[in-house]
C-alpha cells in the first residue's frame, strides 16, 4: 500500500514512476521508445484529446492479444479502488488505455435463447467473450442446448498461435475454465464432480472429461492458477483410469511448479502448469467486512496469511509474456483474470475487493508495457459483470450492509453492500460494464456492444478461423 501522496501533480508523478518501474521489469523486452505523438500528448495536456485518440485507433491485424478480464468489476469497484489508493483525482492502470465503451452482459434462458437472463454469472458471460454465443447461467462454452462451442483459445491453438490462461481463482472456476472446457454445470471441476452433475460429460459416459481433464487436453501452454485439489481427483475411464489427473497433465509434457521461486525458473520450450493453491489463492488485503449499521472507519493491511510462495498475479503476467513471447512464432493469446474482486463483493469485504482491483492493475500495467514495446498488440480489459459494492455518503442510513475506509488521501469512503440479506452471498447486477483498448482492432471496443462481440474482435484482430 502506498504513502499518502495530495495533488494532482504527485499523483501523476507517482503513476509515472510505477509505469518506469513496470517497464524495466523483464516482460518490457525493450524500453517504450521516444513516440512521434508528442504534439498529440501536448495537446491532450491542454485538454484538447482529439489528436491523441486518432492516433489510438489502429485497423489491421495483432499479432498478440492480452485480454485482461476482473471478475465482478464494475465501475463501482473500479472507482473505490482508484479512490482508496490513488485518489480521487489519480488514475489506475486501466484508466490509460486510449479508447472506452460499455458492453451488455445478459445471459439467456437454457433452453431458450431467444429469452434473456438479465443477470448473468461468470460462465455465461466467460462462454460469451469466448465462443461468441449467448448461454445460460452455469454454462462452460456450450450453448442454451449444451452442445460445445469453439472458443478463442482452441481457435489461437488450431491457428498454430501460443495460448495463455492466468487466474488467481481456480483454473477450473469459470472464466478461466470457459477457453479450454465445454460442460453443462460449471461445478464439474473434477471427476468426482463430473460424474454427479456432469453424467453427459464424464469420461465414463464417453464425454470429454471435467474441466481439469479438458484443460489439459486442450492443453495452452502457460496455465496458471490455483484448483491443485482436482488435479488429485482420479480418472473414471480411460487411458488414466485410476489415477490422478496431475499425471495426465505430466504425460501431455507440463513442467508443474507450485511456488513463485519455481514459477520465476521456468523456461520456454515446454508447457507450464503452475498450481498456487488447493482452491483459489488467498487475498492481498484484508480488513473489516460490511456490517448493518456500518463500521468505524479504518485502513485496509495485508493478508498476514498470504503465502509468501504465492506469486501476484502481476508475476504470473509477466511470466506468462516472456514464455509466449517468441518472435519466431505467428504470436499468442493471453486471458488474465483477476477472480476474487467478484468473491470479496460476495462476501461484502471492501479490503479484500479493493486489494484484488490493486493486484489486478498490476498486472493491466504490466500487460501495457510489454504492448508499448510490442506494437502489434491489443491489449483489451474488461469484466464479465456487475456487483453489488456502491460508494455512498458517509452518512447514509443504509437498510444494507456499509463500511467506512480511509483512503491514502485521508478521507472517509463509505461502501454499501445491498443485494442480499445479512450473511448471505451478494448478488451480481445486470449493469452493463466498462471494455477499455489499445492496440490494433481496439477503436471495436467504443461506444456500447455485445459482450458477444468481443469474440469477433479478438478473432478478427488475430486472424483466427
Amino acid at each position: 500500500m502506498r504513502t499518502v501522496l495530495t495533488g494532482r501533480r504527485k499523483w501523476v508523478t507517482a503513476g509515472v514512476l510505477g509505469a518506469a518501474l513496470v517497464a524495466a521489469a523483464p516482460v518490457a523486452f525493450a524500453a517504450s521508445p521516444e513516440s512521434d505523438d508528442s504534439a498529440a500528448r501536448a495537446a491532450a495536456a491542454s485538454g484538447d484529446r482529439t489528436q491523441e485518440v486518432r492516433q489510438a485507433i489502429q485497423g489491421g491485424a495483432a499479432r498478440n492479444v492480452i485480454l485482461f478480464i476482473g471478475d465482478g468489476m464494475g465501475q463501482s469497484e473500479i472507482t473505490s479502488a482508484r479512490n482508496y489508493e490513488r485518489g480521487a483525482a489519480g488514475r489506475l492502470a486501466m484508466d490509460e488505455l486510449p479508447l472506452t465503451g460499455d458492453y451488455t452482459t445478459y445471459a439467456v434462458e437454457k433452453g431458450n435463447p431467444a429469452k434473456p437472463d438479465y443477470v448473468t454469472d461468470s460462465a455465461a458471460s466467460g462462454t460469451g467473450w469466448a465462443t461468441g454465443t449467448k448461454t445460460y447461467n452455469g454454462a462452460i462454452s456450450v450453448d442454451a442446448y449444451g452442445n460445445p462451442v469453439p472458443t478463442l483459445l482452441e481457435l489461437a491453438k488450431r491457428g498454430g498461435l501460443r495460448t495463455g490462461d492466468v487466474t488467481t481463482s481456480e483454473v477450473q472456476d469459470a472464466t478461466p475454465a470457459v477457453l479450454g472446457a465445454h460442460v453443462v454445470d460449471r461445478d464439474c471441476k473434477g471427476p468426482d464432480e463430473t460424474t454427479k452433475k456432469c453424467a453427459q460429460n464424464a469420461k465414463e459416459n464417453g464425454g470429454a472429461g471435467s474441466i481439469s481433464e479438458q484443460l489439459v487436453q486442450t492443453r495452452p501452454d502457460v496455465l496458471l492458477g490455483g484448483g491443485a485439489k482436482y488435479f488429485d481427483q482420479k480418472a473414471t475411464a480411460g487411458q488414466f483410469k485410476g489415477k490422478p489427473v496431475l499425471d495426465q497433465a505430466k504425460a501431455a509434457g507440463y513442467d508443474v511448479v507450485t511456488t513463485s521461486d519455481d514459477l520465476a525458473k521456468a523456461r520456454p520450450g515446454k508447457p507450464l502448469l503452475g498450481l498456487f493453491a488447493p482452491g483459489n489463492l488467498p487475498v492481498n488485503w484484508v480488513g473489516p467486512k460490511a456490517v448493518q449499521g456500518g463500521t468505524a472507519p479504518s485502513r485496509c493491511t495485508p493478508n498476514p496469511a498470504l503465502p509468501k510462495t504465492q506469486p501476484k498475479l502481476a508475476e504470473q503476467t509477466r511470466k506468462a509474456l516472456q514464455l509466449l513471447d517468441d518472435r519466431r512464432g505467428k504470436g499468442f493469446f493471453l486471458q488474465v483474470e483477476g477472480a476474487s474482486i467478484d468473491k470479496q463483493d460476495h462476501a461484502a469485504d471492501p479490503c479484500g475487493q479493493i486489494g484484488e482491483t490493486i493486484d489486478f492493475d498490476a498486472a493491466v500495467a504490466a500487460g501495457l508495457a510489454y504492448a508499448r514495446s510490442h506494437a502489434d498488440t491489443l491489449v483489451v480489459v474488461t469484466a464479465d459483470h456487475g456487483h453489488t459494492s456502491q460508494i455512498v455518503s458517509n452518512d447514509a442510513k443504509s437498510p444494507g450492509q456499509t463500511a467506512t475506509l480511509v483512503t491514502n488521501e485521508g478521507a472517509n469512503m463509505t461502501l454499501n453492500y445491498g443485494t442480499a440479506l445479512p450473511g448471505s452471498s451478494m448478488e451480481h447486477t445486470g449493469t452493463q460494464v466498462r471494455i477499455a483498448a489499445y492496440g490494433p482492432q481496439a477503436a471495436n471496443v467504443v461506444g456500447l456492444t455485445n459482450q458477444t462481440d468481443l469474440f469477433g474482435t479478438v478473432k478478427r484482430a488475430l486472424r483466427l478461423r
